[in-house]
């Protein structure tokens, strides 16, 4: 197929050229073909990957919280939650992984977090706001602390609970998902012993 064109052209999305002779394009497979009357002139155009329910492919992820910092455990799950570790990344498509985190209770919390960090909740009744230490929130639910600071380094909308919903955490290295055949992945920055 042949397009001919007699005026300027620039700003072309394949590289910028400016042409003011009588040209013909040629579109062949990704390429351009330009005939002019001072040669011909070839580029190659690569369409932009953008990821779709119809192409995303999904994998179950297994991490062990272990003598892990949340703040960096919670980091670096968000990325893989966002799908950022791929090179198919669409800001505005859920293309993550599934991930599931085991022995949160072992994960650390370093400096004076464990005294002087506070979760605050709301029961949603008047004077119905509740207040607790992060030593106490370690002790009875670590899932909910490692889950909080996770949901907390995603984004802040619709598509950010779509991806938070792919976050499984638990307590022990048990876990239901064994049907889903996660594979177990390492993150960096893990501590050498729990202070």
């Amino acid at each position: 197929m042949s397009y001919y064109i007699t005026k300027t052209v620039g700003g072309h999305s394949c590289g910028k050229f400016a042409l003011t002779s009588i040209v013909r394009f040629v579109i062949i497979g990704g390429s351009i073909i330009i005939n002019s009357l001072k040669g011909n002139l070839q580029m190659t155009c690569q369409k932009t990957f953008m990821a779709n329910e119809g192409n995303i492919k999904r994998e179950w992820l297994v991490v062990d919280a272990t003598d892990m910092p949340i703040g960096r455990l919670a980091s670096q799950v968000a990325m893989i939650l966002r799908g950022k570790h791929k090179p198919t990344f669409t800001p505005h498509a859920d293309a993550g992984d599934f991930v599931i985190v085991l022995n949160s209770d072992k994960a650390v919390l370093t400096g004076k977090k464990m005294t002087d960090k506070i979760y605050f909740r709301h029961t949603g009744y008047v004077g119905g706001a509740k207040y607790t230490q992060a030593k106490h929130m370690m002790e009875k639910n670590s899932d909910r602390a490692v889950e909080h600071a996770i949901k907390g380094m995603l984004p802040k909308n619709s598509l950010g609970r779509q991806m938070y919903r792919k976050l499984k955490v638990y307590k022990g290295v048990e876990h239901p998902h064994v049907a889903q055949q996660p594979r177990e992945i390492t993150l960096v920055g893990k501590r050498g012993g729990s202070k």
